[in-house]
C-alpha cells in the first residue's frame, strides 16, 4: 500500500490509494487531532475552521455584489457558531444598496493590527523603581529607573507574536494578487497561515491549501451556500440566507443573465425558503436609486459612445461631474451595472472616471460580456484586478480624455 504525504501550514495529509483506513492513513493537524483520510473536502473545511481561533475573510478588491453577500454570509455563519471573525478587502468602501444587509458595516478595509511587538526586560537583579515613556518625532522612548544598580543592553529582548489570524479564507478571487494592497501588504500572512479558497471560475489558480472550486455554478454565493449546509445547515437563519441571495441576485442580475443554470435556480428557492427576503434585496439593488446617482447616471449617458464594429460600449465621469451631482464613487457600481442592463447588443462594457481626491488618476472599469473572451487578459498592460469577466484598473500620470484614447484604442487594437 502506498501513501503520499503532504504538509503545509500546520497541517498533515497522508492520501492512501487504499479504500480503507489505516493507522499510518490519518491526518493530523497542529493540535495533534487525527482524522481518516477518505475526507471529503467539506470535512477538511469543517476540521479547519473548528481548530482556529480568528478567521480573516477577505475577497478581490473589485468588491461585486456576490463577494460583499457571499462574505456576509459566511462572517454570521461563523459568528453564530461562536468563531471570531472579521471581513476585510482592501480599501473596501461599501456601495449604498448594500447598507441594508446585517453587519454590512463590519466589512473594514485594512486590518487594525497583525502582530503585537514584545518589549521584554530582565530586571531580576536590578528592580524598578519608575516607568515611563514620551513619543518624540515619531518615536516611542521608554524610561527605566532602577531601584538598585543599573540596567544594559544585555537585560533587553525583543520579539514579535503569532500573526493575529490563523486561518483566511478568500472568496470570489482568482489569485491572491486579486485582493490587492492586502495581499501586497502582508505576504507574509498569507504565507505562514492555512487558507482557504472558495471560488467557481475556471481560472482560479488554487492557491488554497484547501481550494473547494465549483465550475458548475455562477456565483460564489452558490459555492458558500454549499459549504455551510455541510458544515451545519440549522446555522443558515434569515439574515445569512439573505446575504447569500443578495450576492446570487446581484451576481445574475436578478436572474436575468444567460449562465443562468438549474443549479443556481434551486438555490434560489431553497435560500428563501430559509427566509431570505426577495422583496428587501429588489428593492434595495434594482428600486433604490439616490437622486446623486440618478444625477450622475445622467451624466454616464450624456458621454455615452458605441464603437459597433467590436461591440464596446463605453463611459466617462469627471471630477466635475461628482461634485454636480452630490454623487460620490461608491455609485459607479450602479451605472455600470445600468450600461449592461441597457446595452444588450454591448459585448463590452467600460467605464472610466476621474478620481475625486487623486489628480491624474483614472479609475477604469471593464465587463467583458462573451464566454470567448477574457477581461484580465484584454487589459493585461494596465495591470488589472479581478477575473475573467470583470476587471478594474487605473491609469496615472494622465487625464481623463487622453486615459479614455488610449483604452480604448487598445481594445479596438486587441479585438
Amino acid at each position: 500500500m502506498t501513501c503520499r504525504s503532504i504538509q503545509s501550514a500546520g497541517l498533515i495529509i497522508k492520501i492512501s490509494r487504499s479504500a480503507r483506513c489505516s493507522d499510518e492513513e490519518k491526518i493530523e493537524d497542529e493540535m495533534g487531532h487525527e482524522l481518516c483520510m477518505a475526507l471529503t473536502l467539506f470535512q477538511q473545511i469543517d476540521q479547519l475552521i473548528k481548530n482556529k481561533k480568528h478567521i480573516l475573510i477577505t475577497f478581490r478588491g473589485d468588491a461585486t455584489g456576490d463577494a460583499i453577500g457571499s462574505a456576509l454570509a459566511l462572517f454570521l455563519f461563523l459568528k453564530k457558531q461562536g468563531k471570531t471573525a472579521d471581513v476585510i478587502c482592501h480599501n473596501f468602501s461599501l456601495p449604498s444598496q448594500f447598507r441594508f444587509l446585517q453587519e454590512a458595516d463590519k466589512i473594514t478595509g485594512a486590518p487594525s493590527h497583525l502582530q503585537k511587538f514584545i518589549l521584554t526586560l530582565d530586571v531580576a537583579e536590578a528592580g524598578v523603581q519608575e516607568l515611563s515613556y514620551d513619543l518624540q518625532d515619531e518615536k516611542l522612548r521608554i524610561f527605566v529607573t532602577p531601584k538598585r544598580g543599573f540596567l544594559t543592553r544585555a537585560d533587553v529582548r525583543t520579539a514579535q507574536t503569532d500573526f493575529k489570524y490563523d486561518l483566511i479564507m478568500v472568496l470570489d478571487s482568482e489569485n491572491l494578487a486579486a485582493l490587492g494592497g492586502l495581499y501586497e501588504n502582508n505576504t507574509e500572512l498569507f504565507f505562514k497561515t492555512p487558507i482557504i479558497n472558495l471560488d467557481y471560475r475556471p481560472g482560479n489558480e488554487h492557491f488554497g491549501q484547501v481550494n473547494l472550486i465549483d465550475l458548475t455554478v455562477v456565483s460564489t454565493a452558490e459555492v458558500v451556500f454549499d459549504l455551510l449546509k455541510q458544515l451545519g445547515e440549522e446555522y443558515i437563519d434569515a439574515s445569512v440566507a439573505t446575504a447569500l441571495l443578495t450576492g446570487l441576485i446581484a451576481q445574475t442580475r436578478s436572474f436575468k443573465s444567460d449562465n443562468i443554470k438549474p443549479h443556481t435556480l434551486t438555490t434560489g428557492a431553497k435560500l428563501m425558503s430559509l427566509g431570505a427576503d426577495r422583496e428587501k434585496i429588489i428593492t434595495n439593488l434594482f428600486r433604490t436609486r439616490s437622486v446623486a446617482a440618478l444625477k450622475l447616471w445622467g451624466q454616464a449617458l450624456t458621454h455615452l459612445q458605441h464603437d459597433s464594429k467590436i461591440g464596446l460600449v463605453w463611459s466617462t465621469i469627471t471630477r466635475d461631474d461628482f461634485v454636480r451631482c452630490g454623487a460620490s464613487e461608491t455609485d459607479l457600481k450602479d451605472i455600470i451595472d445600468e450600461l449592461i442592463s441597457n446595452s444588450p447588443e454591448a459585448k463590452f462594457t467600460l467605464l472610466l472616471h476621474e478620481h475625486i481626491e487623486t489628480p491624474q488618476t483614472i479609475h477604469g472599469l471593464f465587463r467583458v460580456h462573451t464566454k470567448d473572451h477574457d477581461a484580465k487578459f484584454l487589459l493585461k498592460s494596465f495591470n488589472p484586478v479581478g477575473g475573467k469577466q470583470a476587471v478594474s484598473f487605473k491609469v496615472y500620470g494622465k487625464g481623463l480624455k487622453p486615459a479614455e484614447t488610449d483604452v480604448v484604442a487598445h481594445l479596438q487594437k486587441v479585438l
